[in-house]
């Protein structure tokens, strides 16, 4: 139940929509059951009229069945309208609330989860909690109050008819699909688990198919994707025949009901307590009154699989940051040099030292290059820096206070990063830069795309600034997608700079034009660059080679006595 009440307080905002399209809802159940009755008496009544056993007036009852057909188109057209804004609202609502909880968990408290799956739980898992409201909430209320309305109307006439249709509905609309929901619970689980794996396969496969060909894996891929595919047929089939049995057995309800309601409500015609038309009323009645409950199989189908749903939402709004902020930051520091003593950090408990005791300064407005082999620790100590992982022992400093003193959003706003991994969005180019700032203005934007070079660029493309870039920067070059990534770093303007293989994979021209691009930007900052391309390097004021996340050598490149030793740990690298 603890997943409902959350789901309840999200809602709690629309509440007012809400009850709107409930009673939207019940007003149209009750407009349709109260039409059928009256044509029914109506029509008996003018039939009885025509052959002279009585009389009835034609224009009121002609006007009222008119109006309620109005009244329930009408009403059907207002509680669409209604109650899917309101779920439109709430989805809306509870995407941001996911992916705040989402976002400090990034990048530690995520390795045990498959991108596809994250994904799958942000766009399927929270689509399929439209049915909370519109499947669940809305028609189990508006069938609750309509039972209640209906069976009260048909106690004025018989009170055994009334209490045989109320049994009726209870049965067909509650009991009925509460046991067929006890026996299903476990498949719907079961039909979520085995969606959510087919979909994070799927976009894993999609993502890696490069790699899959070149392993010559596709059709090992190909069969487990298969696999799932028949488990998932497998779940839905046994569904459909408990889903077929229990509407079999709903439909079974309603005509044993109207059996019933015929063999209490005939002899109360010959009793004179009613009339004909009254007796093709409460038929009418009856019959229609079923509509009400309609829509509950289905609601109730679908408990379980909104509630594991909800559950695996919750699981990541409830996962706790492996980094923890300080209840209050402390004051910012006056320098922003970086000093990191005996930092030693690892992934896992059973796993290697990424950092083994690693010290490295970081002097205020000058650069270092790191260099070492691939997994000596170098983008190990970026985590470190950035508060992405918590380290074991040791200790991190940002002008002389301890990095932990601080928020680890505090931390990262003093940060940039430029990376060879540095993402675009499928969005405009305004859009990608105000990431670094969102209160950017065009002029700002413009100047920070003119330090890099892509103003004449972007003047050229037909929307300028709100032109789309395409999925990952699609359509711009490996050159021009860096140089936007540092155009947002220029637009951050902030103390420290961190650059990660910045020009990896460009060509010549590329990384030149990227190069002079991050010259102005790494002036007068404390800067990180990681990099391999000797190029790069000769910006540098200072060099420290890693191996096995230590720091065995912080030296000026340009001192001689320095130079073969660092070409010789270049090469290595």
């Amino acid at each position: 139940m603890n997943d409902w009440r959350r789901l309840l307080a999200l809602a709690r905002p629309y509440r007012g929509m809400l009850w709107l399209g409930i009673g939207l809802t019940t007003a149209v159940v009750l407009a349709n059951v109260a039409l059928m009755a009256l044509a029914g008496w109506f029509i008996t009544g003018m039939a009885l009229a025509g052959l002279g056993l009585g009389t009835i007036n034609y224009f009121a009852p002609a006007a009222g069945i008119r109006g309620l057909a109005i009244v329930r188109a009408m009403g059907r057209y207002l509680e669409r309208l209604v109650t899917h804004d309101a779920t439109l609202r709430l989805l809306a609502r509870l995407r941001v609330t996911f992916y705040a909880g989402l976002e400090p968990l990034a990048p530690a408290g995520l390795q045990r989860y498959r991108g596809g799956d994250l994904l799958s739980r942000m766009r399927a898992d929270i689509d399929t909690l439209d049915n909370f409201y519109l499947r669940v909430i809305a028609p189990s209320l508006a069938a609750a109050a309509s039972i209640v309305l209906v069976n009260g109307f048909a106690a004025w006439f018989s009170p055994a008819v009334a209490l045989v249709n109320a049994i009726g509905l209870l049965a067909a609309g509650f009991v009925l699909p509460w046991a067929a929901y006890r026996l299903s619970r476990s498949g719907g689980a079961e039909r979520r688990r085995v969606l959510a794996d087919l979909r994070a396969t799927g976009a894993d496969s999609i993502r890696g198919l490069g790699e899959l060909w070149v392993y010559q894996a596709t059709a090992r891929q190909a069969g487990r994707i298969r696999g799932l595919s028949r488990r998932l047929l497998a779940v839905q089939r046994r569904d459909a025949w408990r889903e077929a049995i229990a509407d079999a057995a709903s439909a079974a309800i309603a005509r044993a009901t109207l059996w019933v309601v015929l063999v209490a409500a005939i002899p109360l015609v010959g009793q004179a307590a009613i009339d004909g038309p009254a007796l093709a009323m409460l038929v009418f009645l009856v019959m229609a009154s079923f509509e009400a409950v309609a829509p509950l199989p289905a609601a109730f189908r679908a408990l379980a699989e909104t509630r594991a749903a909800a559950r695996r939402i919750f699981e990541i709004m409830d996962a706790e940051p492996a980094v923890s902020d300080p209840p209050a930051d402390a004051a910012p520091p006056q320098r922003f040099d970086v000093v990191l003593r005996g930092v030693s950090l690892r992934y896992e408990e059973a796993a290697s030292w990424a950092l083994d005791g690693a010290n490295l300064t970081l002097a205020p407005g000058r650069t270092l290059g790191l260099v070492g082999a691939s997994g000596a620790g170098k983008t190990s100590v970026v985590n470190a820096i950035l508060r992405f992982w918590p380290y074991q022992a040791g200790r991190v400093d940002i002008g002389g206070t301890a990095i932990e003193r601080y928020a680890a959003g505090t931390v990262r706003g003093w940060c940039a990063v430029v990376s060879q991994h540095t993402h675009l969005f499928n969005a405009s180019v305004a859009d990608n830069l105000r990431i670094a700032r969102p209160e950017a203005g065009t002029d700002q934007m413009q100047a920070a795309l003119a330090q890099v070079g892509l103003s004449p660029r972007v003047a050229a493309m037909p929307q300028g600034l709100d032109t789309f870039i395409g999925e990952a920067g699609a359509r711009l070059s490996g050159g021009e997608a860096r140089r936007l990534a540092i155009a947002r770093a220029v637009l951050k303007d902030v103390p420290i700079l961190i650059l990660d293989e910045p020009t990896e994979g460009l060509d010549a021209r590329s990384e030149a034009d990227v190069l002079a691009a991050l010259s102005p930007l790494m002036a007068a900052r404390t800067t990180l660059v990681i990099t391999h391309r000797p190029s790069v390097l000769r910006y540098v004021d200072e060099i420290a080679v890693i191996e096995a996340g230590r720091i065995v050598e912080q030296v000026d490149p340009r001192a001689a006595t320095a130079e073969a030793r660092f070409w010789r740990h270049l090469r290595l690298a």
